[in-house]
């Protein structure tokens, strides 16, 4: 991670969710998936994917023949304006945004199991390096992702949002594993029904994960009748690109009104969406980003701030930022004229906070009004010294003004903050803060520090400056499973290796007869490495006899398991 620019621009609080590649522990068999994914995939995208694919693949140092190591992909990536991270599975919604609005992709480190690799339900190295990274090599579509990131990581969410994020992250971790019992997958679907309808309205992230899925995920580009791939789950796929480009899969022109379509992560999707050209994206963003708290502030915003139940930030129209935990406010003729957080707030500008009003100065919470003084002329913000002096605001001196909306202060101005000409802050001591029969602040809580500005303008999640406001996204606690490998499967990766060895470094394959005598007396059920010793006696021994019972073993694999059938005959076409 030391090879790569960007990522020395990534905040501190994301850091604890990335974990190191565990790059040793791929087992040959793993990069036997790889290849095979990765071989389907560039035979069949390459007609069915958008241009930016393969040229992709080649600019982000996506390697075909293996799993990529995340050092070497960093180092192409580079040069594009982007880095890549690995992570333990899914991370939180807000995380996973935010990397991506500092144009860093997040790879799961895990790869699907031998027996997914058609579809996994959980992230892995395959969908994130293989899936995401390529298109991103189209500079409109890099920045529309940029862009969504710096959108998405502002969205609102809910405790029944996180609540829903746990389940499906728990679901996934469990159906990645082979090994986990029926009983159990079916209990934590059960979970994932519940909590889904447990969320009453949706918040802005549940619905901008919906374009985020429809699109970057799954999303199609050109016309209906004749779309190209370019979302990460089709592109790395086997099983759903094919069968999203058959007519079972409803085709529909992406709008704004994708938003309201949900979707499971867990199962293959009933419709997709195609957007004429990657312009469109940016068009639906900005429609959606216009009905958010981001954009439109006012009382919307506080009360979703504030039923959000966790950090966010309320900017007035000075430009001043405060960051805190909303919980309450007041109303006269209709609009908000005084907020309150709980707890540590802090008073930034431009994502920076302000010298002196960190949490440690607030660590009480913050109230301030919002709204015009009376008697001033000009709104507040843009008050001179000379201005407040007319309103009997005097520097150490006492004074008391009162706010259209009723609200009343009467303190000794102790200083005032002004930014780029704008003033963001009036503080007083001995300072008592009312609102008709109301108390709102007491001399005896210490110095009163004051927002200035007559009106919220933009709200959004998590704090302006979160480095100096200690942000700290929740490090999953239950980790994606590791297998345990029996000594006899040991011993099946290591013919893995050995089948690898031979097409590589172009050795004999006088040893595949002993390899395939042992595969065919313990894993009955391998289909993949009978396939690569199937290719390479197709390349270099075409009259060897070991190739009919290779083919016989693979079309009666194809018998018993017909949930196989695709994927086994769409390997022997490639051969």
């Amino acid at each position: 991670m030391t090879n790569n620019p960007v990522l020395a621009r990534l905040p501190k609080h994301l850091y604890q969710l990335i974990i190191d590649q565990p790059y040793n522990s791929y087992t040959w068999q793993d990069h036997a998936v790889w290849r095979f994914v990765m071989r389907q995939n560039v035979d069949f995208l390459k007609e069915k994917a958008h241009q930016a694919y393969l040229e992709g693949l080649r600019k982000t140092g996506i390697s075909i023949e293996q799993i990529p190591d995340i050092d070497t992909m960093n180092k192409i990536l580079a040069r594009i304006g982007w880095a890549a991270v690995t992570v333990d599975g899914f991370i939180p919604p807000a995380a996973f945004m935010e990397f991506q609005a500092y144009n860093v992709l997040v790879i799961a480190a895990d790869i699907r199991p031998f027996d997914q690799i058609e579809y996994t339900p959980a992230p892995d190295i395959i969908h994130e390096a293989a899936g995401h990274a390529p298109i991103i090599s189209d500079p409109e579509y890099a920045e529309y992702l940029r862009y969504f990131g710096e959108i998405g990581s502002k969205a609102f969410s809910s405790a029944a949002d996180f609540a829903l994020y746990e389940a499906i992250r728990h679901l996934s971790i469990l159906k990645a594993d082979p090994h986990t019992p029926l009983a159990e997958i079916e209990a934590a679907e059960r979970d994932l029904e519940k909590k889904e309808a447990e969320l009453g309205l949706p918040s802005e992230m549940a619905l901008i994960r919906n374009l985020h899925w429809w699109t970057v995920e799954y999303g199609l580009v050109g016309s209906l009748d004749d779309p190209k791939i370019y979302g990460a789950g089709l592109l790395s796929s086997i099983g759903e690109s094919a069968g999203a480009m058959s007519d079972k899969v409803k085709k529909l022109p992406y709008t704004i009104d994708a938003v309201y379509y949900n979707f499971d992560i867990t199962k293959p999707q009933p419709q997709l969406f195609v957007t004429p050209d990657f312009a469109q994206l940016t068009k639906v963003l900005d429609e959606f980003a216009s009905r958010m708290a981001l954009r439109k502030g006012g009382i919307e915003g506080i009360l979703k701030a504030i039923e959000s139940a966790n950090t966010a930030t309320l900017v007035y129209s000075s430009g001043l930022q405060v960051s805190g935990t909303f919980t309450d406010y007041l109303m006269h003729q209709n609009q908000a004229v005084y907020v309150k957080s709980q707890g540590g707030t802090s008073l930034s500008y431009k994502g920076k906070e302000l010298a002196g009003h960190g949490k440690a100065t607030h660590s009480d919470g913050f109230g301030s009004p919002i709204g015009r003084i009376k008697d001033a002329i000009k709104p507040p913000r843009y008050l001179t010294d000379q201005d407040l002096a007319e309103l009997g605001i005097v520097l150490n001196e006492s004074g008391a003004f009162e706010f259209e909306s009723g609200i009343k202060v009467k303190g000794v101005l102790s200083q005032t903050i002004r930014r780029e000409g704008n003033l963001l802050l009036l503080s007083f001591s001995d300072c008592r803060v009312t609102y008709q029969n109301q108390l709102l602040f007491d001399p005896s809580w210490g110095m009163y520090d004051m927002a200035v500005g007559e009106s919220v303008i933009s709200a959004y999640n998590g704090p302006a400056d979160p480095d100096a406001f200690g942000l700290e996204y929740p490090v999953p606690k239950e980790k994606t499973h590791k297998i345990n490998y029996t000594d006899v499967q040991k011993q099946l990766h290591k013919h893995y290796g050995g089948v690898r060895e031979l097409r590589e470094e172009n050795k004999d394959l006088q040893s595949l007869e002993a390899i395939w005598q042992w595969v065919s007396e313990h894993f009955t059920h391998d289909w993949l490495l009978p396939m690569e010793m199937l290719e390479l006696l197709s390349q270099r021994k075409k009259n060897d006899p070991l190739q009919q019972d290779l083919r016989k073993h693979l079309e009666t694999i194809k018998l018993q398991r017909p949930e196989l059938n695709s994927v086994i005959s769409r390997g022997l076409k490639l051969i």
